[in-house]
């Protein structure tokens, strides 16, 4: 009687050319799946360091950021201004990009950043050479040090109305806490006297912290609860003014039909931004002055003197305010959900 059992190989059964035919599967299966796993692990990493490399710092606080806050790169830029040039300038080691438009030669770029050269400097290409993007611009000032120091920003105080206090109750909401301006300059001196000092780079290294006071509104009633508690909270408050700068940007204002909220808002960017300092200078963009304007030429549209003068750069900057975003609380807004605007 035949026997109809199913026959099992094993292993040992298995001929060499059944082996042969099996570990090739098996080789097959492992590529399939490495490569699988190869392209997902590449992809999980590309996308990881395409997301390391955005930068998401405004252009005051990071001296190094190739995105700065009149733009998001130097594509965007470029379609708002097909002829926007990027020119480095390199004073004694130092670097920094001059922006512009038109560059002819050497000589119109340092111009356009401002710089101005001293008896006993060296550049390098000539005056006169021609210059496109990958143009270094290099000047060797002679008996200059490279010198950084740090200043205080000042911080404001801030008055927000709330009803979730009894009528003429204080509270302090947020504590204030200085910023600090980080200063690279180019200081010439002979034996311990100052001869010259050009001040190259500007920043904000750390935005200060205002000093919120929460002012009631409400009630004195136990129990009581407004309904506009969160009208208050979404209220930018009043600010207090710090310095002639601001105490003149302050009445400026309100002599023009603005707010007490709209110089809230001024105070709070150009904070951010420059730490109030005219000439805050970003090394990477050249984005000057109190609002960081790029380029800074910008500003000539309002005042020859744009480069010194901080009420011309006021001006500007609140006309830029209501050209992009309609008002300055709009240029607020912006910042606040992008950090530059």
């Amino acid at each position: 009687m035949a026997n109809h059992a199913r026959h099992t190989p094993t292993l040992r059964s298995l001929s060499r050319r059944q082996w042969t035919r099996m570990l090739g599967v098996v080789a097959g299966v492992a590529l399939v799946v490495g490569g699988v796993a190869s392209r997902t692990m590449y992809m999980a990493g590309h996308q990881q360091a395409a997301e390391s490399q955005q930068v998401t710092a405004y252009s005051a606080t990071d001296p190094d950021a190739l995105d700065v806050s009149r733009g998001q790169s130097r594509d965007e830029l470029r379609g708002a201004d097909k002829d926007t040039t990027y020119v480095t300038v390199r004073i004694n080691g130092e670097s920094r990009t001059v922006l512009g438009s038109g560059f002819t030669d050497v000589k119109s770029v340092l111009d356009a950043g401002d710089i101005t050269l001293e008896p006993d400097d060296t550049v390098s290409p000539a005056l006169t050479d021609k210059v496109d993007e990958s143009t270094v611009i290099t000047i060797e000032r002679a008996g200059v040090q490279v010198e950084t120091s740090e200043e205080p920003i000042a911080f404001n105080e801030v008055r927000k109305e709330t009803d979730e206090l009894p009528e003429g109750e204080e509270k302090v909401e947020t504590e204030g806490e200085e910023g600090v301006m980080e200063t690279t300059s180019l200081v010439k001196r002979a034996g311990d006297t100052v001869i010259s000092s050009n001040v190259f780079t500007s920043y904000v290294k750390k935005a200060p912290v205002d000093k919120v006071i929460l002012v009631g509104t409400g009630s004195t009633s136990a129990g009581t609860s407004g309904s506009s508690g969160s009208d208050a909270a979404a209220s930018i408050g009043t600010t207090v003014p710090a310095g002639d700068m601001q105490q003149w940007a302050h009445d400026y204002l309100l002599a023009n039909g603005y707010s007490e909220a709209d110089f809230t808002a001024t105070v709070y960017i150009i904070s951010h931004e420059s730490g109030w300092r005219v000439n805050a200078t970003n090394a990477s963009s050249g984005a000057y002055g109190l609002a960081q304007a790029l380029p800074g030429s910008k500003m000539a549209s309002a005042g020859a003197d744009w480069a010194t003068n901080y009420q011309t750069q006021l001006k500007w900057f609140w006309s830029y305010c209501a050209g992009r975003y309609g008002s300055i609380q709009g240029a607020y807004s912006f910042w606040l959900a992008n950090h530059w605007y």
